[in-house]
C-alpha cells in the first residue's frame, strides 16, 4: 500500500543530514525541491524499503489525476533515493556489509622531494627537465605513491607512501599494491618479471583454479623517462577488504625496467580512475572500481588518509563519524578519465578564499600538491627564505621556517591544509650535493632565483609539499591535499565530496 501516516516532522531531523548532492551538470546548483516536499518525503525513507517508496511515488505521480508538479517531482525524487547512501548521514552499505581494508608500511622507503616529483612527470608521460632528470641519476628511483580503498593505512616515512593487501586468485594469495585514483590498471609481477630480483610477489595464473587468460589480450605502460611494463592479461577473482570480483581483469607483468624492479615492496598497483584510460589491448578493461559497481552496486568509495597516522579507506559506505560538518560535493569532469573538478579559489594563512577557480584532479598516487605557478608564488611569499630552486626540483626553504595554512575551496566551503603538512621533507644528503656544485660553480654560500640551494652546507633546507604543475601541464590534489579532509569518490553520481575533519596538532 502507499499509504502512510506521516510523523511529526521536526527540524532537528534535516539538521543531522548532509547536503543534498550536487547535479553532475552544473558544479554550483544542488538539487532543489519546494520546502515542504523535502520535509515530506525524507521522513518516508525510515518507513519504508528504498524499492517500495519509489513504487509508490512513482505509482502516484503516474495517476489520471495527480497534479503536474507532483509528476516531475517524482522524476526528481529518483534521483534523491539514487543518493540516499550520501543523504542519510549514518553509515551505509552493501547487503549490510561494510567493506574494509587494512594497509601496511613499505619499510624501504625513503622520503625524497626531486624524486617524487620526477614519479609525477613519469605517471603523466611528461619528459623530465633536465635539471631534474639529472638530480634522480643519484640514487635509485623510488615511487612515492599513495593508496586508497576500503582500509586503516600505515604511513610509511611520513606517509609518503602506502601499500595495501589485496587478495587474487583461489586459493586467494596476497599482494601489498599501491591504490591509485590517478591511473586505471591493475597490474602485477609475473614469474618473468619478478625473476629480475626486485623482491617482488609474483602471480602464477596455474596456481589459481579461478584465473583464466584473456586470449588475444596485453597491456603496456609507457612512462615519460623510458620505465615500462608490459605483459599479458587474465581474469581472476581479486578481493579487497572482502568486497570480491569474481572475474576482474588482472594485468600481469612480463617484462619491467629496472625502475620497477627497485620498487621491492610493491608486488602491483589498483587503479581506481576510470575505466576510459585502461591500457589493455585490444579491448580496454574495467577497473576494479567499476566491475565492483557493476557486480555490486558499490556506486562510491572513500578516502581518509591521515598525517602520521593510520588512515582508513571505504567502499560502499560514508561514515558520519569521520568527517565533522557537512559534506561539500562538487561534479567531476570524467571525460579525460581522471576525478577531474573545479576548485572554487585558494587562500594563504587567515586570508579571504580568493575567486580563481583551479581545475585539478584527485589524486591518491601522487604525494605532492601540484598547483599553477602564482599559486606557489603566493605561497612561497609568506614563508621566509623559501625559493625556487631547479636543482632541487622546485620550490625549498629553511626547516625552521614556519609555514601558513593553505586552503583550496570546494564550492562555497574550503579545506584547509595544516602548515606543518606543507613541509614534505629535508633536502638532506641531496641538498649536500647541490650546495656544493652551485659553490664550485659560483663561489657563493647561498643563491637565489635560478642559482642553487640558498644556504650553507650545514643549513638545514626542506622541500615544499606545495609545487608548480607548470611542467606537467596538469593540476594535481595529491596526499597533501587530500589527507586534509575526508574525501568521498562518487562515481554513481559523478561527484567527489570533502568535509572537514579532526587533524593532529602540528609537531614541534
Amino acid at each position: 500500500m502507499c499509504e502512510v501516516s506521516m510523523p511529526t516532522i521536526e527540524k532537528k531531523y534535516i539538521d543531522r543530514h548532509l547536503p543534498l548532492p550536487r547535479v553532475p551538470t552544473s558544479s554550483r546548483q544542488f538539487y532543489r525541491f519546494p520546502f515542504i516536499q523535502l520535509y515530506s518525503i525524507l521522513p518516508l525513507v525510515h518507513l519504508f524499503p528504498k524499492a517500495s517508496l519509489f513504487t509508490c511515488i512513482s505509482t502516484f505521480s503516474l495517476h489520471p489525476r495527480a497534479p503536474a508538479k507532483m509528476k516531475h517531482f517524482s522524476t526528481l525524487f529518483a534521483g534523491v533515493l539514487a543518493s540516499l547512501t550520501l543523504i542519510d548521514g549514518h553509515p551505509t552499505s552493501l547487503n549490510g556489509k561494510q567493506y574494509s581494508v587494512q594497509q601496511v608500511q613499505n619499510p624501504h622507503f625513503k622520503r625524497d622531494g626531486i624524486r617524487a616529483l620526477a614519479k609525477i612527470y613519469r605517471k603523466y608521460g611528461v619528459t623530465l627537465p633536465e635539471s631534474l632528470s639529472s638530480s634522480t641519476q643519484s640514487g635509485k628511483t623510488r615511487r612515492a605513491a599513495n593508496a586508497s580503498g576500503s582500509a586503516i593505512t600505515v604511513p610509511v616515512d611520513n606517509d609518503a607512501e602506502w601499500l595495501t593487501p589485496v587478495q587474487i586468485g583461489s586459493p586467494p594469495k596476497t599482494f601489498q599494491m599501491d591504490f591509485d585514483t590517478g591511473s586505471s590498471d591493475l597490474w602485477v609481477y609475473g614469474p618473468k618479471a619478478a625473476a629480475l630480483g626486485g623482491g617482488q610477489t609474483e602471480y602464477v595464473a596455474a596456481d589459481s583454479s579461478t584465473s583464466k587468460e584473456l586470449s588475444g589480450a596485453s597491456f603496456q605502460i609507457q612512462y615519460g623517462d623510458s620505465s615500462a611494463a608490459a605483459g599479458h592479461v587474465v581474469q581472476d577473482q581479486v578481493s579487497i577488504g572482502g568486497l570480491a570480483v569474481s572475474a576482474q581483469a588482472v594485468e600481469v607483468a612480463d617484462e619491467v625496467t629496472q625502475s620497477f624492479v627497485d620498487q621491492s615492496n610493491l608486488d602491483g598497483l589498483v587503479g581506481l580512475a576510470f575505466s576510459s584510460i585502461n591500457t589493455v589491448q585490444p579491448q580496454q578493461q574495467t577497473t576494479f572500481f567499476d566491475s565492483a559497481t557493476a557486480e555490486h552496486g558499490t556506486t562510491l568509495f572513500t578516502a581518509d588518509l591521515q598525517q602520521d597516522a593510520p588512515g582508513t579507506y571505504n567502499f560502499g559506505f560514508v561514515d558520519e563519524k569521520a568527517f565533522t560538518g557537512n559534506m561539500t560535493f562538487t561534479a567531476i569532469d570524467s571525460s579525460n578519465g581522471f576525478w577531474e573538478f573545479s576548485s572554487s579559489g585558494f587562500a594563504v594563512g587567515s586570508d579571504a578564499l580568493s575567486q580563481t577557480p583551479i581545475t585539478g584532479i584527485a589524486d591518491t598516487g601522487t604525494t605532492l600538491l601540484l598547483l599553477p605557478a602564482d599559486v606557489n608564488e603566493a605561497y612561497y611569499s609568506q614563508v621566509e627564505g623559501a625559493q625556487l630552486d631547479e636543482s632541487a626540483g622546485g620550490f625549498i626553504f629553511p626547516c625552521d621556517s614556519e609555514l601558513p595554512d593553505f586552503s583550496f575551496g570546494v564550492e562555497d566551503a574550503a579545506i584547509t591544509i595544516p602548515g606543518s603538512f606543507m613541509n614534505f621533507t629535508s633536502l638532506q644528503t641531496t641538498s649536500a650535493v647541490v650546495v656544493s656544485r652551485r659553490r664550485k660553480s659560483t663561489g657563493a654560500t647561498s643563491a637565489k632565483g635560478s642559482g642553487g640551494i640558498v644556504a650553507s652546507a650545514a643549513s638545514a633546507m626542506c622541500f615544499g609539499g606545495l609545487q608548480s604543475s607548470e611542467g606537467v601541464g596538469i593540476n594535481i590534489f595529491g596526499d597533501i591535499a587530500l589527507k586534509s579532509a575526508f574525501v568521498v569518490f562518487d562515481g554513481g553520481n559523478s561527484q567527489i565530496g570533502f568535509a572537514k575533519k579532526a587533524l593532529p596538532a602540528a609537531s614541534a
